[in-house]
C-alpha cells in the first residue's frame, strides 16, 4: 500500500466532501467509486494505493455493480459472479418508472 493519497479526479466525488473522504476507513466507498464511474488513470491510483488484493476483498463486498463493473470484476479478478454481494442481493429499485 501507497502511503500517499491517490490522486483522482473530484468529479467521481460530487455529492461528498472530497477534501474530508479518510481513504482507510472509507476504501469500499472510494474503490467503488472508481471501478464505477472512474477513468483508466484513477484505476491506475487505485491499484497503487490499495494493492489488487484489497480492491479484490472490497469489490467482493460491494452492495451494488453495474452489469458492466460486475463483469469487469469478475474477469479481471477471475472470481465467480456467485461470490460477489452484488450479484446476490436484490437492488432496492427493480426497474424505472415508466412516466
Amino acid at each position: 500500500m501507497n502511503k500517499l493519497k491517490p490522486v483522482l479526479r473530484k468529479s467521481l466525488f460530487w455529492d461528498v466532501n472530497f477534501d474530508g473522504i479518510d481513504y482507510q476507513s472509507h476504501a469500499r466507498f472510494v474503490i467503488e467509486r472508481v471501478l464505477s464511474r472512474g477513468s483508466l488513470n484513477d484505476w491506475r491510483q487505485l491499484c497503487d494505493y490499495y494493492g489488487l488484493e484489497r480492491i479484490k476483498n472490497e469489490a467482493l463486498q460491494i452492495r451494488y455493480l453495474d452489469e458492466l463493473t460486475l463483469n469487469f470484476c469478475h474477469t479481471f479478478f477471475n472470481i465467480p459472479k456467485e461470490k460477489f454481494r452484488c450479484y446476490n442481493t436484490d437492488p432496492s429499485i427493480r426497474k424505472l418508472w415508466s412516466y
